[in-house]
Formats: structure tokens, C-alpha cells, sequence
């Protein structure tokens, strides 16, 4: 969510974000809805002011029948003008949360993902004296997954991980962790089952209000109930109404955690990552990836999130951080990859700025997304007002930015890809032996 009045005095360069970012928002028009909104909330002021008098006059006596007359006329007035607000309100909000963040001047403008540009690239793709298998091949090959058994327990997109496969996806996760703990990163493991304004608050509904025809995002259907009926009012064993969502990624319980809350200059930057399962529906990808782990509804992830003061230059400098030990874990796995500068086409509404990198799969002969570094400025702070108090005693809002440390099925797949050998074993990269007990996949 930007400021309103940010937007005012920036509104060329934000109609250029709209533009740029395939944006459905006229910012005319949310300029124009939002003069008619402070025009009516002054009229109601004005009305309101007049009744009040009204009623001060009528204490010194008895009012008369034309002092009741016209109090009845000003409520009358009252109530009309507070219906007319709330749908003009309602109109200003849901043209509000489209607002985009101006992206980073060095940020390529494109219309998709097939203009995100390669800056980088590490390691060289392997080569091999026989023909690679996929992932899928060398799983059913080893009994690492059982993607028919998934299906029928858990429906299209299901799979079970299984023995060896189970360890080495769980060794990718410790590994992740424990590499971040190194680099001062504090872990959790988040709530997963969350209230909506988390995920409104760090832009995972597209509207005000969660809209299952287009978030990626599974609502739970069932109740809550609380337990104790001995307990006090919400508490009686009654059922709580409040929707509960699965969350896609660690990232909006973390930047959750401080929802609502007024920090210390001096406790900032604080960089945080959370493990979590993470569950996607993934509407958008229709008849996209159908086989195999590339996209699956459900999966592991270990997330990055830093919050820092309101200072272009140090996010920018944390978010080079944070996509830097992203690649390290990527160079001692022995991964080719490369790294890509999103689009403004390819990047969502608040995103200042991004960064995604991708493993390359030998087996498949292509690349895959395995990390995504995010700065979001104050778009997602303002949305969960999350504040700090800096030196000169002022309130301003914290920069949020976020990145994929280590997401389970993509590495997984790279590394069976990768360390295939011709009699069919798959051998793990040196930095997860110690977590997976072995330092080879062989057959049964």
C-alpha cells in the first residue's frame, strides 16, 4: 500500500509503474475517488458539528419543535452521507492496494518473464557419456518418490517422498538452516494456519479480501473452536467465524510477527528465516508442468526476511546479501546456475526491486526458479503497520524485503539431475553427507 499522498505528488511515475507493471489501475480515477471521499468526510463533519450544537442549544432548555424538527433532518443526513462514504470508501480501498511501488531505476521494463535479463551465471552444465535421465525417471528408478500413490491419496499434483528421497530433501532443509543461523539469521518455525491480514498485508491477496478465483492461496473451509468453555467471552466453545488460510511461504507469518508494532532504530536490521511447509494452489498454472515436482501443491521451504530503517541504500545492500548466500549454497551444492534481474512486467505490484536464480537441469534440459530476492520498500510495512522510531524521535515505516533460502523440490530435482551416474546411483554433494547419513542414492 503506498500513501496517498505520496501517490499525489508522484502520480506520473506511479501511471509509468502502472503501466510498465500490467497494472488494471487509473490513477485518475483513485485521485478523483479520493477527493470525493475527504469531500464527503468534511460534509459529514460539518453536519455532525451542526447536530452537535443543535444539541447544546437544546440543553438550556426545552428545544423546540423546530430545534427537534431539524435535528431529525441533520441524523437523517448524517446516515445518508456515511452510506454514500462507505461505498465511495470501499472503491478508494479496492483501487488502493493495486497502487504499485515505482521500481528501482535499474530495473529492465518488459511485458514478462521473457524479459528478465541473465546477469550472472556460475558453474558449467554437466556433461555425460550416457543420456541423463529427469527427475521423474531417476526417482521411480531409486523408490524416491510415488507420484501414482500421491495422486490417488491427495489428488492431482500429489506425491509421496519416500526413504532416501525423504532424507535428502530434510538434509537440503538443515542445510538451509544452519547456513543461515551462520550468517545471523535468527530461525523459526512460523504458523502456517493464518488469519487474512497476513497475507493482505504482505500481497498475497490481489483485492482488499481474499478471492479464490485468482490468490493462489487454499482457505480452510472448517471452523475454529476454542476449548475451554470455562473461559472468558470467545472462549466458550463457540465457533470462531474469522477465515484461516494455508500460507504459500514462510514470508507472511514472519513479517506478521511484528504487525502492529513501533520498533527501535537500534534493533534494525533484524533478519529472521522460517521453515515451513508451504501449500499453493496454484490457478495460475493450469495445464503447466503437469509431471513430475516442478510445480506441486504442496512442499518445503526455508524463507529469508529482513527488516530495516527506511534507507534505499541499506536495502539494497541487504537484499545483495541476501540473494549472496543464496548463491554460496548454490556453489557448494555444485550447481550451474544463473542469475536473472526480474522485469517490471514479471513483478508484482509492491516489489521495488528483484532478483530470482535458477539451477539447471541436465535431465530436463532446462532451468528452474530456485530462489527469489524481494525488496518491497514500506509497501508491505504500511499494509501491516510495522513502524520504528528513528534518532529524531519521528515514526516512520520499516523496509521489508525477502528472499527463498532454500525451497525442497527444485534443488532435489537439480541434484538428481546432476549427480546421476551411468549405473543408475545418484550421488550427494558433500555438504549434505552429514545430515543424510550417506553419500550415495542406490537402487533397492
Amino acid at each position: 500500500m503506498l500513501d496517498i499522498k505520496y501517490i499525489r505528488e508522484n502520480s506520473e511515475k506511479i501511471k509509468e509503474a502502472v503501466k510498465n507493471k500490467n497494472i488494471d489501475l487509473n490513477i485518475d480515477e483513485l485521485l478523483a475517488i479520493d477527493d470525493k471521499r475527504r469531500a464527503l468526510q468534511m460534509e459529514i463533519d460539518e453536519v455532525r458539528a451542526k447536530k452537535n450544537k443543535l444539541a447544546d442549544a437544546g440543553k438550556s432548555g426545552k428545544p423546540s419543535k423546530e430545534q427537534i424538527e431539524e435535528g431529525k433532518l441533520l441524523k437523517t443526513k448524517v446516515i445518508e452521507i456515511e452510506v454514500e462514504s462507505k461505498i465511495i470508501q470501499d472503491k478508494y480501498l479496492a483501487l488502493m492496494v493495486k497502487a504499485p511501488t515505482i521500481p528501482s531505476a535499474d530495473t529492465p521494463i518488459g511485458k514478462s518473464s521473457e524479459d528478465n535479463i541473465v546477469i550472472g551465471e556460475w558453474g558449467a552444465k554437466p556433461e555425460f557419456r550416457f543420456r541423463p535421465k529427469d527427475h521423474i525417471e531417476i526417482a521411480e528408478d531409486l523408490g524416491l518418490i510415488d507420484f501414482e500413490r500421491g495422486a490417488k491419496v491427495a489428488g492431482y499434483r500429489g506425491y509421496y517422498l519416500k526413504g532416501k528421497g525423504t532424507q535428502l530433501v530434510m538434509s537440503l532443509m538443515m542445510y538451509a538452516l544452519n547456513k543461515m543461523t551462520e550468517k545471523g539469521y535468527v530461525p523459526f518455525i512460523p504458523p502456517t494456519l493464518v488469519k487474512g491480514f497476513a497475507l493482505f498485508g504482505s500481497g498475497y491477496f490481489k483485492g482488499v479480501e481474499y478471492d479464490g478465483d485468482v490468490d493462489e492461496i487454499y482457505q480452510i473451509a472448517t471452523s475454529d473452536k476454542e476449548a475451554d468453555p470455562s473461559a472468558s467471552s470467545g472462549q466458550d466453545g463457540s465457533k470462531i467465524k474469522e477465515q484461516k488460510f494455508l500460507v504459500g511461504t514462510a514470508e507472511p507469518s514472519l513479517l506478521a510477527y511484528y504487525s502492529g508494532e513501533t520498533l527501535k532504530e537500534e534493533d534494525l536490521p533484524i533478519k529472521i528465516c522460517g521453515f515451513s511447509p508451504c501449500y499453493r494452489s496454484e490457478i495460475g498454472s493450469y495445464g503447466k508442468d503437469t509431471k513430475g515436482l516442478y510445480r506441486v501443491h504442496e512442499f518445503m521451504k526455508v524463507e529469508q526476511v529482513v527488516i530495516c530503517k527506511a534507507d534505499i541504500e541499506e536495502a539494497n545492500k541487504l537484499q545483495e546479501e541476501m540473494i549472496g548466500i543464496s548463491k554460496e549454497m548454490h556453489e557448494e551444492l555444485g550447481f550451474n546456475y544463473r542469475q536473472l534481474k526480474i522485469c517490471t512486467g514479471d513483478m508484482s505490484a509492491g516489489k521495488y526491486k528483484a532478483y530470482d536464480l535458477e539451477a539447471w537441469l541436465p535431465g530436463s534440459n532446462r532451468w528452474a526458479e530456485t530462489g527469489s530476492a524481494s525488496n518491497f520498500l514500506d509497501w508491505q510495512s504500511r499494509r501491516l503497520n510495522v513502524k520504528y522510531i528513528d534518532k529524531n524521535c519521528e515514526k516512520k515505516y520499516v523496509y521489508m524485503l525477502n528472499n527463498t533460502a532454500m525451497p525442497s523440490p527444485r534443488p532435489f530435482m537439480t541434484i538428481l539431475e546432476t549427480f546421476q551416474t551411468k549405473k543408475g546411483t545418484v550421488e550427494i554433494p558433500q555438504v549434505l553427507q552429514k545430515y543424510t547419513g550417506f553419500g550415495e542414492i542406490t537402487k533397492l
